[in-house]
């Protein structure tokens, strides 16, 4: 069974973030996910084995560098290494990708391309 998403998350620019998250307790995790999970901008954010945070959440308005404000504010920690810096770099990327194609107008295919002037 498919979870229904939120009436506010454009489906085509959702985003799926896993990060491992270090340093806080079993309440501050409760308290963390519930307000993940009224965040506007995110569809839905749960912990997984082993303190993994797993968020899906609406691209176009929201990213990953903000997530990781919101663990900050809740005195957590991600788990440090070199295949987070990696992961990071990949889902800042993404995100400005999906940016950019929310902000694409297209145009028909049997028609020219726009020609940008000189």
């Amino acid at each position: 069974m498919t979870k229904a998403h939120k009436t506010t998350s454009q489906q085509p620019f959702l985003l799926r973030r896993k990060l491992i998250i270090e340093s806080l307790s079993e309440s501050q995790w409760d308290d963390f996910i519930h307000e993940l999970n009224h965040h506007p901008c995110v569809d839905l954010a749960e912990r997984r084995s082993n303190n993994q945070l797993c968020v899906t959440f609406d691209g176009t308005h929201w990213s990953t560098d903000e997530l990781l404000e919101q663990i900050n504010a809740h005195d957590g920690q991600i788990k440090a290494g070199w295949w987070t810096r990696r992961k990071l770099a990949w889902y800042r990327f993404t995100e400005d990708n999906v940016r950019a194609n929310a902000k694409h107008e297209p145009f028909c295919c049997s028609k020219m391309p726009p020609m940008k002037r000189k």
